[in-house]
């Protein structure tokens, strides 16, 4: 192997468990359009360690792990603008559970001085999903009820935070009664402790009887027939995931008549560089200020040494955190 190596993580699904291999590979270069970083945190994404969740398959390749990252430039591709070795960056990476990573130049952002590294490494998956289901197509308001399953997630907390952000009132639904305790600290509206989809009856009794006005289901099939039955005339309902294995689900077609509904789904799976770039952009505008005055801050649970990824793994399927995971490469 010539020239400069690293190590990095990679991941394969193997009778339909997920393997990880830390592995000693060429250090990457940067193409045009890229950034070359020197990696000091990353964040685990739960999608990336569900075995099915449609980024692999029983016997695929194995490929890089890692989807969003915190370091340092290195260096610039031909045609990047605007970056110097040395600065602070943060964004989209794949292969980001490695030493070094490289980044789309138009995907990446100044990490703001109120962010540590660990909170910067979870700044741009969760928070692009939340302006995407928030605001780019949930376009939630002042004044609205915005209803969140599994609220807990790193997708919920950035969700809630973002709707605090923009004026709505939250509920929330999680199995755990600490974490929704915790939650309501941060300004949560209403706890709902469940798993289930018993939440209607409640979700209705709080907001006066009309339903909320966007959902975000982040738990998937076992939960939509109620997602729907809760929303409001007018409602919205983005699919984010589907944690609870159930891809399929019944749909009351008179409600969504009725009710005139939308429903969306919100994914990277078959979006282009080019619809990334878009959304990092509409991102860098909303919310980063946000986030460069301190009203924005990722939501660290637990962080875990370079070496300590299946660790970092299990507490993650383990399911007891509230907001993100972080692998430290330092």
């Amino acid at each position: 192997m010539s020239g400069p190596t690293m190590r990095a993580w990679w991941i394969r699904t193997d009778a339909d468990a997920m393997v990880l291999e830390l592995r000693e590979v060429p250090q990457p270069a940067p193409g045009p359009g890229q950034l070359a970083v020197r990696i000091e945190a990353a964040a685990l994404n739960r999608g990336e360690f569900i075995a099915g969740h449609g980024l692999h398959a029983a016997g695929a390749p194995a490929r890089p792990a890692g989807f969003e990252a915190a370091g340092t430039v290195t260096a610039a591709g031909p045609g990047v603008q605007g970056w110097q070795p040395g600065d602070r960056v943060m964004g989209r990476c794949d292969g980001a559970f490695a030493e070094h990573g490289l980044m789309e130049a138009g995907e990446a952002f100044a990490m703001p001085g109120a962010l540590s590294w660990e909170q910067a490494a979870c700044s741009t998956v969760t928070y692009l999903t939340a302006h995407d289901m928030l605001m780019a197509q949930g376009r939630l308001r002042a004044g609205e009820w915005l209803l969140v399953t599994g609220i807990a997630s790193g997708v919920g907390v950035a969700a809630l935070q973002v709707a605090q952000a923009l004026g709505a009132r939250v509920m929330g639904t999680s199995g755990s009664s600490a974490k929704l305790e915790r939650l309501q600290a941060l300004g949560l509206d209403v706890a709902l402790h469940t798993r289930g989809p018993d939440f209607v009856p409640t979700v209705r009794q709080a907001s006066g009887g009309r339903g909320v006005d966007l959902v975000v289901n982040t738990v998937g099939g076992s939960v939509f027939a109620a997602c729907v039955e809760a929303l409001a005339f007018e409602g919205r309902l983005a699919t984010v995931g589907y944690v609870d294995g159930v891809v399929a689900a019944p749909l009351d077609l008179m409600a969504l008549h009725k009710k005139r509904l939308v429903l969306f789904g919100v994914s990277n799976k078959l979006r282009t560089v080019a619809h990334r770039v878009a959304a990092a952009q509409a991102f860098a505008r909303d919310l980063l200020p946000l986030m460069a005055e301190g009203r924005l801050l990722p939501m660290v649970d637990a962080v875990f040494p370079f070496e300590g990824l299946e660790d970092a793994r299990q507490a993650m399927v383990s399911g007891q955190h509230v907001g993100k995971i972080v692998l430290r490469m330092g």
